[in-house]
């Protein structure tokens, strides 16, 4: 495929890694010399350097004959990504996407009429990581999770704490029937290490465990933790930025109790003036007696969402130490991620991994209806649909020479789902939850083609 990627700021970068390891035909266009020289030193590339918004530039790219043409400039320059998806398109590209900064945008008709004039797909990450957050405040005792047909299959994430049950177990302790399994381990992240696991593989402290699980389990899974489910009724969020505003607007019909801490004074004033339940705070987060001082250590949950990834770490420790129950920090840089996860915060969330996950869909084939790039790990969950004829459904899952570095986790048929095992026949229309490294991802074509 044939991909021309307009920006390469920090979104586009990392979807250029990702797309780079599929051997897709590549182009990347950014103003900016510096970030192009980074990008072609890392990866094997076609680099123009130009203005996205330039018709010469855009020829020079080769957008005529793309399969695919992703406008992922910083949220700034919206209208740089907008411009350049319809130039794009016009000139022959087959599809485009363009990342936006304006919730409007996003409402059904806005939506529609943008499809009209040619563009496939509007993406907004910001407001997509406000997404996740809620989701991860209803599922307070996870650190991620993924839900598979409208949650018939999860795929929970749970950190293994000093004194855990699990620690010191493997899944052979576990003696269910084969044949009606409640859950399954399907990955376990330990240190910079991600292990596809097997019946012996012993559960350490700090071990961050990927658990497929069917609905009614999921109590089961957690129990195992040591966790236990918190109702997040009061809630601060430091940062008063795109992510900030539109969380606690999500928030705020059904929190008893929401405070904003923004550092800069004109900032608070706009939060002030468009937030109708959120009490809005001037003051540096970074200071924990001043957190102290904000008590807090009376909130169910503390969100850190700044534009820096140190501050939001660190804020959510000095939390965490507070006794705040639920700690999730915004961290942008990925080398930052397992640290944050080691030292005690509970969820983080990264905007160019749930941005890359929504744009790589796109470049995958269309009997996938779910992707999600995991943080703490180098992995991806990802619902198939099963096509009549595909070689999945040829033999029992165990004769299938099925890659090692993927495994697949449960089944969703009709009203029913179930956790796989060596001996399930998976068939056509099935729903398949797999979670594979980054070097299964082409594998695993040829079996679901």
């Amino acid at each position: 495929m044939k991909i021309v990627i307009a920006g390469a700021g920090e979104v586009g970068s990392h979807l250029a890694r990702m797309l780079n390891e599929e051997y897709h035909d590549l182009t990347i266009i950014d103003e900016s010399e510096e970030n192009l020289a980074h990008i072609s030193e890392n990866m094997d590339v076609l680099i123009v350097q130009g203005n996205p918004t330039s018709i010469g530039v855009l020829t020079e790219a080769g957008v005529e004959n793309a399969d695919l043409f992703v406008a992922v400039s910083p949220a700034k320059d919206q209208n740089i990504n907008i411009i350049s998806a319809l130039l794009a398109k016009q000139m022959g590209a087959k599809r485009v996407t363009a990342r936006i900064n304006n919730d409007e945008y996003l409402d059904y008709q806005n939506k529609f009429l943008f499809k009209e004039l040619g563009i496939d797909m509007l993406f907004y990450p910001e407001k997509s990581a406000a997404d996740e957050i809620v989701d991860l405040l209803k599922k307070s005792e996870l650190s991620d999770f993924v839900g598979f047909a409208n949650g018939r299959l999860q795929l929970v994430v749970i950190r293994l704490e000093e004194g855990a049950p699990l620690v010191g177990k493997c899944p052979a302790d576990f003696d269910y029937p084969t044949e009606d399994l409640p859950f399954r381990t399907v990955a376990i992240a330990r240190g910079d290490e991600t292990i596809i696991p097997h019946r012996e593989t012993i559960f350490k402290v700090n071990d961050l465990v990927y658990v497929i699980s069917r609905k009614e389990a999921v109590s089961e899974v957690m129990s195992y933790s040591g966790k236990e489910e918190i109702e997040i009724r009061r809630i601060t969020i430091l940062g008063g930025g795109k992510i900030g505003e539109i969380l606690a607007k999500r928030l705020e019909p059904a929190a008893d109790f929401i405070k904003i801490i923004e550092i800069n004074k004109e900032r608070c004033d706009v939060l002030s003036e468009r937030l109708d339940k959120t009490l809005v705070i001037n003051g540096d987060g970074r200071n924990s007696d001043f957190l102290y001082e904000e008590d807090v250590k009376s909130c169910d949950a503390f969100i850190a969402v700044t534009s820096s990834s140190e501050t939001n770490i660190l804020s959510c420790v000095a939390a965490k130490r507070m006794g705040v129950p639920k700690t999730i920090a915004e961290v942008e840089n990925l080398e930052y991620i397992r640290l944050a996860e080691e030292i005690g915060v509970d969820s983080v969330i990264n905007k160019k991994l749930i941005a890359a996950s929504r744009v790589f869909r796109v470049t995958l084939s269309n009997h996938i209806r779910t992707i999600k790039c995991l943080g703490g790990s180098d992995a991806e969950a990802i619902e198939y649909v099963v096509n009549a004829g595909s070689l999945i459904t040829t033999a029992p899952i165990k004769d299938l020479n099925f890659p090692k570095d993927a495994i697949i986790g449960g089944v969703i048929r009709g009203q029913e789902s179930f956790i796989a095992v060596g001996t399930t026949i998976i068939k056509p229309h099935d729903r398949v939850a797999v979670f594979a490294l980054p070097s299964a991802l082409s594998k695993l074509e040829k079996f679901f083609a």
